[in-house]
């Protein structure tokens, strides 16, 4: 009887990097599973994000209202104006602007991402040159074929609608999903204060993806395209928003003998905005400002490996690089509703770095540590203003090239005392440069202007914490922290108007005229808890943040020393109950921010806000599930940012939704 031919390997792909190392533990990640990440009231994935003790983005306001230029992220209070200072990535690729530095909340869809997790504190590991504060890493779901779609109502007009297809490739898969998000939006002035100027911030948004997994060798190929386009009105006619995005990138990673993860990408972005001047009876709107056209392009790529070694131990090598330009160009100083000149600012941050990181496991004991070395260039800086009609120059400025050397690093340590008792130790250092945003492009907030900075420089932290983990089904894990950035950027209040100030121009009586600079230092000493409790078909979740953050400064800015850095809230809770059982589901969520202040003189002081969303899921047959959504079921007021006039704005309002979803497999 002849031999029978071997059976074919069996190819399995994970369209996931490498793992992390169990000594990620060490630095007290927590991750968001899916069912959490798609059972949010707004379907939104800041809100989720915000179930992680001290994530906050600079203002309480939502993608839907929000100028996209606020929503960067930050974690521990270590804020103070709107760029982000934590890495987000999507499957290994960076997220934020490359000139602004703003996280796209709005083309992140839950329905495509499996988990997320966050790790607060500085990165010295791939990408850590943006790690300042932590990271947020997002994974898209695993591959298998499956068909997925979702359509919901709600109040004010808006519109949710989601779809996903995934399909086999040969031994791979292919996944291709879109979505659609609209609605007329809401006033964002309160009724006692608002004018006949004010209208509805309505949006509207849209996403579109393909996503591959195919195997090659003993690893997998990972292609990705994405798409998207966001708009929206800012509560003002003339106010206009639109964000617009193509993102390509292209992922190996081997599982063989020697581990291999190398990624390259590009992401090119345009983004306009519209600003204008109100009367102090909210009845006549002035244009200001027309951003029309600010293109940018980010451009990187990373190699780890990982060589062969004992299974107690595990070291990543390998270099990274990453090179973001853009340019603004605005039309500002208005006559009679036409503007007489024209801006053009912009130029080019690059960064490549080498890392090395390597953990060790002992029994009980893990300990790792990690360094990188970051050579950086701020270079090209230009701002060039002309007069439209004649083009006779204004102001002509090209910056000098700068470049350096920076080296941060992280430790730490995890000590399983027991079944159900860690112990951990972290130290950590990072850095981040200034996006092009802040060191060449001024803007205006109402009657306030800021002017920007070209000669800015780095921020960089230093930070150390313990930690204790208790439990195994239901855990506890309490955190302690002390964080100092030095340098930290922060919009620092010059002059009051009116008056005619650099860069600005004209300031309105009643305005502030700020500058970006360099504080000394910004301290924040803090604590966090977060908790999950398996409770049968119930889920408990909560997490608390407390931050004692203070500005530390002298010369121009002393008066601002001992003050908290705008923005930044003491304390931050959360708190969640889900029940599931046969398909339906029941979830609700209570989150409290307290008081922060909109300014650097913490004079504009915001009240505490807690808000309460609910869900609720039952399944209708055919693969159906009905869906009902509550945001901020009491219609609690959330104030976002106050004005120098005092006119407040105010964060989204109850929202309803009611909504079908269907998931089934494919072929």
């Amino acid at each position: 009887m002849p031999a029978l031919p071997p059976d074919p390997p069996i190819i399995v792909v994970t369209g996931q990097g490498l793992p992390a190392p169990v000594a990620q533990d060490a630095f007290g990640s927590v991750t968001i599973a899916r069912d959490r990440l798609t059972g949010s009231a707004s379907n939104r994935i800041e809100d989720v994000l915000s179930d992680a003790a001290g994530f906050q983005q600079f203002r309480r306001t939502d993608s839907r209202a929000a100028n996209p230029t606020s929503q960067g992220a930050t974690l521990r209070a270590l804020g103070g104006n709107a760029a982000s200072r934590v890495l987000v990535t999507l499957d290994g690729v960076p997220q934020d602007d490359p000139f602004a530095g703003y996280i796209p909340y709005s083309a992140l869809k839950p329905e495509t991402l499996g988990a997320a997790r966050v790790t607060r504190g500085g990165g010295a590991g791939a990408f850590g040159a943006g790690a300042l504060a932590g990271t947020i890493e997002l994974f898209s779901r695993a591959p298998s074929p499956r068909t997925e779609a979702s359509l919901a109502g709600g109040s004010r007009a808006s519109v949710q609608g989601d779809a996903l297809i995934g399909r086999r490739l040969g031994d791979g898969f292919v996944t291709i999903a879109g979505g659609f998000d609209r609605g007329d939006g809401y006033v964002i002035i309160p009724p006692d204060q608002r004018g006949p100027a004010d209208v509805a911030a309505r949006y509207r948004s849209w996403t579109g993806q393909m996503r591959a997994v195919v195997p090659v060798g003993n690893g997998e190929l990972q292609p990705a395209l994405r798409l998207f386009e966001d708009r929206r009105l800012r509560g003002l006619r003339g106010t206009d928003s639109s964000s617009k995005g193509a993102d390509a990138s292209l992922r190996f990673v081997g599982h063989g003998a020697w581990r291999v993860e190398a990624l390259g990408y590009v992401q090119a972005r345009r983004f306009t905005s519209g600003f204008v001047a109100i009367d102090a009876a909210r009845a006549i709107v002035t244009p200001t400002l027309d951003q029309f056209n600010t293109p940018a392009l980010g451009i990187g790529g990373k190699v780890e490996v990982r060589p062969p070694l004992p299974d107690n131990i595990v070291l990543r090598v390998g270099a990274d690089a990453r090179r973001q330009s853009g340019r603004t160009n605005e039309r500002f100083r208005y006559v009679a509703g036409a503007p007489t000149a024209l801006r053009r600012a912009g130029g080019v941050n690059a960064v490549a770095g080498l890392f090395a990181e390597g953990s060790a496991e002992f029994g009980a004991l893990t300990l790792t540590g990690g360094a990188r070395a970051d050579h950086w260039r701020i270079a090209d800086g230009t701002l060039d203003e002309t007069l439209i009609g004649s083009g006779t120059p204004i102001q002509s400025a090209r910056y000098p090239s700068r470049d350096g050397t920076c080296v941060s690093a992280r430790a730490g340590g995890l000590w399983r005392a027991s079944e159900i008792v860690r112990l951990r130790v972290a130290a950590y250092t990072g850095f981040r440069l200034p996006t092009l945003n802040e060191l060449y492009r001024p803007f205006r907030v109402g009657a306030d202007a800021t002017a920007a900075n070209a000669a800015l420089g780095l921020e960089r932290l230093q930070g150390a914490e313990g930690g204790l983990e208790i439990g195994h089904g239901a855990t506890l894990s309490l955190t302690g922290f002390v964080n100092r950035l030095d340098g930290a950027i922060g919009n620092v209040t010059l002059g009051m108007g009116p008056g005619t100030f650099p860069q600005v121009g004209f300031v309105a009586a009643g305005g502030s005229f700020r500058q970006r600079l360099n504080l000394d230092a910004i301290d924040v000493t803090g604590a966090e808890a977060e908790a999950r409790v398996p409770l049968g078909a119930f889920t408990l979740r909560g997490s608390l943040a407390l931050a004692d953050a203070r500005v530390r400064t002298s010369g121009i800015a002393a008066g601002l020393n001992g003050l908290r850095p705008a923005q930044s809230p003491k304390l931050q809770a959360t708190g969640s109950v889900d029940w599931t059982r046969d398909g339906w589901r029941l979830g609700a969520t209570l989150r409290h921010s307290a008081g922060q202040y909109e300014d650097d003189q913490n004079v504009r002081r915001l009240p505490s806000a807690t808000t309460m969303d609910a869900v609720v899921a039952l399944p209708v047959g055919h693969g159906l599930q009905l869906t009902l959504r509550g945001e901020n079921l009491f219609d609690a007021r959330v104030v976002s940012g106050i004005s120098s006039s005092g006119v407040q704005d105010l964060g989204t309002p109850r929202t309803l939704w009611v909504g079908l979803r269907f998931g089934g497999d494919g072929g």
